[in-house]
């Protein structure tokens, strides 16, 4: 039985694993925590096609489809709810913005993204501020619970037949005397004939363990939840020139986010909330939704996670050690793109190849890799 190691139990991690197991592999999956440790369990949990980089609406459309049927997948609906995802336009320029957005989108061969007047943004988001002019809309988009989903891909990957190793660590990646790859942990050597580096944040440190250098920073995007309020908003938000991700759960809390950042350290493991920065998110959130004013913040958090230059993400084999492949760097947009970036990554492990729309993704793009000795 061909045998596999996956570094890292995020979502895609996990997604991967899944796949990889149900494809018959042997499959092991190594976190140095626990599942979902960082960005994959503390996002917002946005499930969209909406305002993806063209480059990533191939791979999105997959994904969209999974997650309409996400219980086939993992045995549970992960929260998911299809309520819908709205790019204000806060101006006559805005609107000028999402028009040519779709116009782009749909010349591309795609039609999810749809322009809609005051009117309609005020049907579907009644709170809205009253300055809002209409809106970039993908109706059945929607949103889901990060730790539920990534609890559900857990345990589908235990009952594919996989096996989980939690609080084991890394420490390098190499040839193995006899074929495949050797990964050194704190509790020994461990042998394969793939290995997936799904490590998040760390993913680009274990690349270049393997000398393969990747460009690149560590991004710590944060998250404020709200005391609960009466039900006023069915769709998730943002802005089409600020940055915004505003949704409410069903239990009434609000969750805000939309990419504005605090501070990381990836030695340590930690992060730390910026308020100057989260003031900013709540100030954003409170003049397109006012009667957020004077609701209470219950808490904040920040989530680690690698953003190559592009924003895209790095799906591909190593170019210096070959049996090894990377699928990390995105950029706080990955939640929605898991089901079907993981099948990519588990097509490309078992047989070197995939039909899926992955090509945009190869880290060749940065021409910067480094051989190692």
């Amino acid at each position: 039985m061909n045998r596999a190691i996956i570094i890292g139990a995020g979502l895609h991690g996990l997604s991967t694993a899944l796949h990889l197991a149900r494809a018959g592999w042997d499959v092991t999956v190594l976190e140095r925590r626990h599942a979902g440790r960082h960005s994959s369990g503390i996002n917002a949990g946005g499930v969209r096609r909406l305002g993806r980089d063209v480059r990533e609406i191939a791979l999105s459309v997959i994904a969209a489809d999974m997650w309409a049927n996400i219980t086939a997948l993992v045995g549970d609906g992960c929260g998911f709810v299809a309520t819908g995802q709205v790019k204000v336009a806060e101006s006559a320029a805005d609107m000028v913005k999402i028009e040519a957005r779709a116009k782009q989108v749909r010349d591309l061969g795609w039609q999810h993204e749809e322009v809609v007047d005051a009117a309609e943004l005020r049907r579907l988001v009644p709170a809205i501020a009253p300055h809002a002019v209409g809106a970039l809309v993908t109706r059945d988009d929607g949103a889901a619970d990060p730790m539920r989903t990534v609890m559900a891909f857990r345990g589908a990957v235990l009952r594919a037949g996989a096996t989980l190793i939690e609080g084991i660590a890394v420490h390098g990646i190499a040839p193995a005397p006899g074929g495949g790859l050797v990964v050194d942990t704190d509790r020994g050597p461990m042998e394969a004939d793939r290995v997936a580096n799904c490590a998040g944040a760390w993913a680009p440190g274990l690349a270049r363990l393997a000398g393969e250098e990747m460009p690149g920073i560590a991004k710590a995007s944060m998250m404020i939840v709200t005391e609960r309020v009466a039900h006023f908003c069915a769709p998730t938000v943002g802005s089409a020139s600020r940055a915004l991700s505003f949704k409410q759960t069903a239990a009434g809390s609000v969750v805000i986010g939309g990419g504005h950042q605090g501070r990381n350290n990836l030695v340590t493991e930690t992060s730390i909330v910026d308020f100057r920065n989260l003031a900013n998110a709540a100030r954003v959130a409170t003049e397109l939704f006012p009667r957020m004013k004077g609701v209470r913040m219950v808490r904040s958090w920040c989530g680690i996670e690698a953003m190559p230059p592009d924003q895209i993400p790095v799906i591909g084999e190593s170019t210096t050690l070959p049996g090894l492949f990377h699928s990390f760097g995105y950029s706080g947009h990955g939640f929605q793109l898991a089901p079907a970036a993981g099948a990519a990554v588990a097509e490309l492990m078992a047989r070197g190849a995939t039909n899926m729309p992955i090509a945009a993704f190869t880290q060749t793009r940065f021409h910067t890799t480094a051989r190692a000795a």
